[in-house]
């Protein structure tokens, strides 16, 4: 008695894995030639766009997805989501990172012993205060 798998196999073209193949070629190629672009900012948000293309034709056509049950497409895309709102979240705090106050020199304390040298007068040691 033989037993009869309820699964069947993807079989694709090889005409389709070439095309998926050269598109992510491709992709990498405008990748590659819009890091030398200054976009400031979008730099980043392009490279993401891209990656995320790159992933999603990936998962769909060398990991099946297109063809499986809908309900692991559901729970890539639902991942997805998530990484995207994590990421989105991230990149806010590249956007203040320079809004930390700058820290000015000062002497803790300009009369404090340590401070007083043999018979001269050293400066004192600089420390870290917030500015006025």
């Amino acid at each position: 008695m033989s037993e009869h798998s309820k699964t069947h196999s993807h079989i694709l073209p090889l005409k389709i894995y070439l095309s998926v193949g050269v598109a992510l070629l491709a992709l990498t190629a405008i990748t590659v030639g819009v890091s030398f672009i200054p976009l400031g900012g979008f730099n980043v948000v392009v490279a993401l766009l891209i990656a995320s293309i790159k992933a999603l034709l990936v998962a769909l056509f060398f990991m099946h997805l297109l063809y499986d049950k809908k309900i692991f497409m559901i729970i890539f895309a639902v991942a997805i989501l998530f990484l995207a709102l994590f990421i989105t979240f991230t990149m806010f705090d590249t956007m203040r990172r320079g809004d930390i106050d700058v820290m000015q020199e000062a002497p803790i304390e300009k009369n404090a012993i340590i401070y007083k040298g043999k018979g001269s007068d050293s400066a004192a040691a600089p420390s870290m205060t917030m500015p006025d």
